[in-house]
């Protein structure tokens, strides 16, 4: 039985560690020319913990992880509104909540696998499906057979715009610049952190090694030719009603380590299946970011299909179980992702000032509760 994996992000990697472990040797096709780790930070909850430990490859992560024991929410003038307390899930289920360097995801994850499965420069333009098996086509002339596909193609994904031509990237409505910059004594560890206010939101949290990792996002409309050409002392000054930590995070990201893009997500789907074809992580359900679960969703979704193959006894059956374990749980992920984006984004000053006015008055075990979903 051959099965081919169709991108070699966080999602194909980690499916590719979970398919090898029970014993299905998948082949990863990744369209860059060679392995490059990219990004800035991210976030790793402790529900993808509780799957990368399942899949034997936490204890790596983690030695590069910065544990996260609170997430704070700021307003306008650095006041704390409310806090989620992270100790409460690591108590509960065992596992931390991280911040880490994407890099640092990527390369802990690519390690894990035998580089023989793994083909660089193989750039899909399009498939072709019979009842008996999936033929994947190359820009370099070359094609493969394989019985069963994982497209992990991420949210432009050629496999689903083929499958569901109507499923197209939808705009939140916000750009977002990202960074990593140095740590001078004014973070703290273990604590992340996310301020909310008129003219934009702002957010940073500490990575292991003496760096914080931030992000900054402002409401304009897609594809802004002037946003796009900021440079970090402009994207400064468009947060310069922020305290000076702000200020100094932005302006201190070396010009590698600083990105912009505007932010998608997917309108949720009903099935993530398709005969011979399974869909799996952005190419499924991209989300938005704002409830770090982007990646850790790519993982659970890993896991959940490793663990089908194991309790079933077709993968036609392990395909079935993952749909039903993953379609419900990632649609309540994208819309609450999607719901607090759009509260944390709003620039009225007279629906701030009742969100400001609202938000400190809610429990803080009740912001605990609206996460426990994810572990179910």
């Amino acid at each position: 039985m051959e099965v081919a994996i169709v991108g070699g992000g966080i999602g194909g990697l980690t499916t590719a560690i979970g398919l090898h472990k029970i014993g299905i040797k998948a082949h990863i096709y990744e369209q860059a020319p060679y392995f490059k780790p990219l990004g800035t930070g991210i976030g790793i909850g402790s529900n993808a913990m509780l799957a990368l430990n399942e899949l034997g490859v936490a204890h790596d992560i983690l030695k590069s992880g910065m544990p996260l024991h609170d997430q704070q929410f700021l307003n306008a003038n650095g006041k704390v509104m409310n806090t989620i307390d992270f100790r409460l899930l690591k108590n509960k289920f065992g596992e931390e909540n991280i911040a880490i360097e994407r890099s640092d995801l990527h390369q802990a994850l690519f390690d894990a696998i035998n580089p023989e499965y793994i083909h660089f420069n193989k750039k899909m333009t399009h498939f072709n499906q019979t009842k008996t098996d999936v033929t994947i086509h190359f820009n370099d002339q070359t094609s493969v057979k394989a019985d069963y596909v994982i497209a992990a193609d991420g949210i432009h994904s050629i496999f689903r715009q083929t499958l569901l031509p109507n499923s197209t990237p939808r705009y939140a409505g916000y750009t977002c610049w990202r960074g990593i910059a140095k740590i001078q004594n004014d973070v703290e560890s273990h604590i992340s952190s996310e301020a909310w206010s008129k003219d934009g939101r702002f957010g940073w949290a500490p990575l292991y090694n003496g760096y914080a990792y931030w992000f900054a996002c402002i409401n304009i409309s897609k594809n802004d030719e002037y946003f796009k050409s900021l440079d970090q002392a402009a994207v400064a000054k468009q947060f310069s009603h922020y305290p000076k930590l702000v200020n100094r995070l932005i302006n201190d990201t070396p010009d590698e380590y600083f990105l912009h893009h505007d932010i998608y997500d997917i309108k949720p789907l009903n099935n993530f299946i398709f005969n011979r074809i399974c869909l799996l992580g952005d190419a499924a359900h991209a989300t938005t970011p704002n409830m770090g679960q982007g990646a850790g969703q790519s993982i659970e979704d890993a896991y959940e299909l490793m663990i089908a193959l194991q309790e079933t006894a077709s993968i036609k059956e392990a395909f079935k179980q993952y749909n039903k374990k993953r379609v419900d749980k990632t649609r309540k992920v994208i819309n609450l992702s999607r719901q607090i984006g759009w509260a944390a984004q709003w620039d009225n000053q007279f629906l701030i000032t009742f969100r400001d006015s609202l938000f400190p008055l809610i429990p803080n075990t009740l912001l605990f509760k609206r996460l426990t979903f994810l572990f179910k």
